[in-house]
């Protein structure tokens, strides 16, 4: 079915409503992961953002509902994604500050078209090759199968990073060795990891990983943030995922 019937997208709201965002009806949905990792990015009115793997667009569009001002320039190698993230960040009074690109992130020709960016980030395939989700969508948004691994995305998305850039990436804890190796191969220094915990005192099964183009400071484990707290969410993360708060991660 195609993306641009009706019936294959749902209409939904991020950040309280402050977003709209139309998405794919099956495949990996945006949520959780694609939230925090807006409110990781270190960002500031009028700086240059590059995003890997956009899909439909909900990380920078929830960027830039906290930071406005911002030049977007995402990379989506499924057209019809592609263009719901063109047509998602024109719903939200985006159209001049964000350019969608099609094609894959290691593609050197397409690399070619990047400005230099004060900011990269990205949800990328975190899987090696092996068994995947059934749904096509979701399998390419988590294994990387035949396409780029965490070397190749870092590799590229550090390329066009201005000294001490930040490359922010959302990734299963499990997989923190892996993008912390991926970081160290695309020059970016002084590594920190910040966890989030599904509760307080239980094993943190999401992390957002951060590395500095250049960066030679030390590494550093952040406090990270406890995700629920009785029956609901707790008051840091109802502020990041409700109001569009910025995480507190230095």
């Amino acid at each position: 079915m195609s993306l641009a019937e009706p019936e294959a997208c749902t209409e939904d709201r991020l950040l309280g409503g402050r977003v709209a965002l139309r998405q794919p009806r099956q495949g990996l949905r945006a949520g959780l992961d694609a939230v925090m990792l807006a409110a990781a990015i270190p960002a500031r009115p009028g700086e240059t953002v590059l995003e890997g793997g956009c899909g439909s667009g909900a990380v920078f569009l929830c960027l830039l509902a906290r930071v406005p001002g911002l030049r977007v320039v995402a990379i989506e190698r499924d057209p019809e994604l592609a263009a719901l993230a063109r047509e998602n960040a024109a719903r939200n009074g985006h159209a001049g500050a964000v350019e969608v690109l099609e094609g894959d992130i290691a593609d050197p020709a397409l690399r070619r078209a990047w400005p230099r960016c004060d900011h990269a980030f990205a949800n990328p395939p975190y899987w090696p090759e092996g068994s995947a989700p059934p749904v096509a969508l979701r399998a390419g948004a988590t294994h990387a199968g035949d396409g780029p691994g965490l070397d190749a995305w870092a590799a590229a998305l550090a390329a066009p990073l201005r000294h001490r850039g930040s490359l922010t990436l959302v990734l299963p804890t499990a997989r923190f060795a892996g993008g912390a190796a991926a970081l160290r191969g695309a020059a970016c220094g002084e590594i920190s990891l910040f966890p989030l915990w599904p509760r307080a005192g239980q094993e943190s099964r999401r992390a957002l990983l951060r590395g500095r183009r250049g960066g030679r400071g030390p590494d550093s484990i952040a406090p990270g943030l406890v995700l629920h707290e009785g029956p609901g969410w707790s008051e840091a993360a109802s502020a990041v995922l409700g109001a569009g708060a910025a995480l507190e991660w230095r």
